[in-house]
């Protein structure tokens, strides 16, 4: 069998597009032929919606889409990290169940691992899932979990086995989000947005065919989103936008970019928004202060540092590697580069960059930008948490001691008591 080559991908895909895409379908159903001829995601298998080619061809056939103007599958937004989470570790009725409504944008998702009590240490979580009968039961609460107010679905880290190590005692579950057991209170930011929110679980429901792997298993499985969502984390994913066209298909996609997708709209500014301060820099005249050439120059070294060590994640996923510690890299220099970004905009606004609304600077942008780049730092693992795998899995440095991994977990101290 003849290996593909980019060409015959890009003509393969391009044959495909000019014969089947119409505008004016609706937004599932052009998704779903997506899904049924295999270019909703081509690089998973034939029998998942996919067609096994590598993943080194996406951008390649990305281009074919734009070209013409035709929309992709959906993947903003935490249903990515489902999907991938769900192809490595799930079964065959998991993945006839979610694949295909994730790819069609039917179902949205949401992430519930952070709790008030543990921060960053995910595997301190005291949710619990205590098996009554033939079901899973959760009580507990989550926090700073996106899109939990729009998610039809949640992916789960909960307790199952308190007699077991911290690490060892954990399931990861499917959450029903619309059930009554399940509620979502939104968290106002200081940017004005509303995309965190509280999730607190009495009594929700879980039946035993919606938990991935097996009791205790919960922790690695875990780890493949985490590190999916490092390495989606490096600042060369762009946020969910519409061109202005006409027709049905692109009216339905400019409502769910509304409506949907609505709690991603902040992302390019917590980044940073390198992208605005050449043209900030024109419109200030401040081009030739000597000090500002300074840190811009810092801030595109920094950036460009950041595109190649992403474009080296891109290339191990391109070969077929697992993501690794090179997402934890990608994600702390998007860090840097955010900082450094906010730094430059405030030297180029000056007090302006302290005022929101139609009185700032870019009708409050640069405040905005200022005010939601910390969240980077944060939001996927802490930069201390990204340090720490860092220097155990890139230097080979030896890990900090620990106190609470050996012990039954519910001998181990901590913020919220089990109950």
């Amino acid at each position: 069998m003849t290996e593909p080559t980019e060409a015959s991908v890009r003509a393969e895909v391009r044959a495909w597009l000019e014969a089947n895409w119409n505008p004016d379908l609706g937004l599932v159903e052009w998704r779903e032929r997506l899904c049924d001829a295999g270019w909703a995601a081509a690089h998973w298998p034939k029998r998942w919606y996919g067609r096994d080619l590598p993943v080194k061809f996406n951008a390649a056939i990305d281009e074919e889409f734009a070209r013409i103007g035709a929309i992709t599958a959906a993947r903003a937004g935490i249903r990515t990290l489902a999907a991938l989470t769900i192809l490595a570790h799930g079964t065959d009725f998991h993945k006839e169940k979610f694949l295909k409504r994730i790819l069609t944008g039917e179902d949205t998702w949401c992430q519930l691992f952070s709790e008030p009590g543990s921060g960053s240490d995910m595997a301190g979580a005291v949710t619990r899932a205590d098996r009554r009968g033939n079901r899973w039961v959760v009580n507990g609460q989550k926090v700073w979990t996106t899109s939990a107010h729009k998610a039809n679905w949640g992916l789960l880290l909960a307790r199952v086995d308190w007699d077991s190590a911290k690490h060892k005692g954990l399931g990861y579950f499917i959450l029903d989000m619309k059930q009554p057991g399940v509620q979502v209170h939104p968290l106002r930011q200081m940017n004005h947005h509303a995309s965190f929110n509280q999730v607190f679980m009495t009594d929700a429901m879980v039946e035993p065919e919606l938990m991935l792997g097996e009791p205790g298993e919960g922790w690695k499985i875990a780890t493949t989103t985490l590190m999916n969502e490092r390495r989606n984390a490096d600042g060369l994913r762009s946020t969910a936008s519409s061109a202005p066209r006409e027709g049905r298909i692109y009216d339905e996609e400019r409502a769910e970019i509304a409506t949907t997708m609505a709690p991603y709209t902040w992302y390019p500014q917590r980044a940073g928004r390198t992208d605005l301060v050449m043209s900030r820099v024109r419109e200030t005249g401040k081009l030739d202060d000597p000090v500002i050439r300074q840190e811009i120059g810092r801030l595109l070294v920094l950036s460009k540092s950041a595109e190649w060590t992403a474009l080296r994640a891109r290339a191990a996923l391109a070969q077929g590697k697992a993501p690794g510690p090179e997402g934890s890299l990608g994600k702390l220099v998007a860090s840097h580069v955010a900082r450094q970004a906010a730094r430059v905009h405030t030297y180029l606004s000056g007090t302006d960059a302290l005022l929101s609304g139609a009185d700032g600077a870019m009708d409050g942008l640069i405040a905005e930008i200022l005010v939601s780049v910390p969240a980077v730092s944060i939001a996927g693992g802490t930069d201390e948490i990204q340090r720490n795998i860092i220097a155990e899995r890139v230097l080979g440095m030896p890990r900090e001691p620990s106190v609470d991994t050996a012990k039954p977990f519910r001998d181990v101290p901590r913020n919220l008591a089990a109950t």
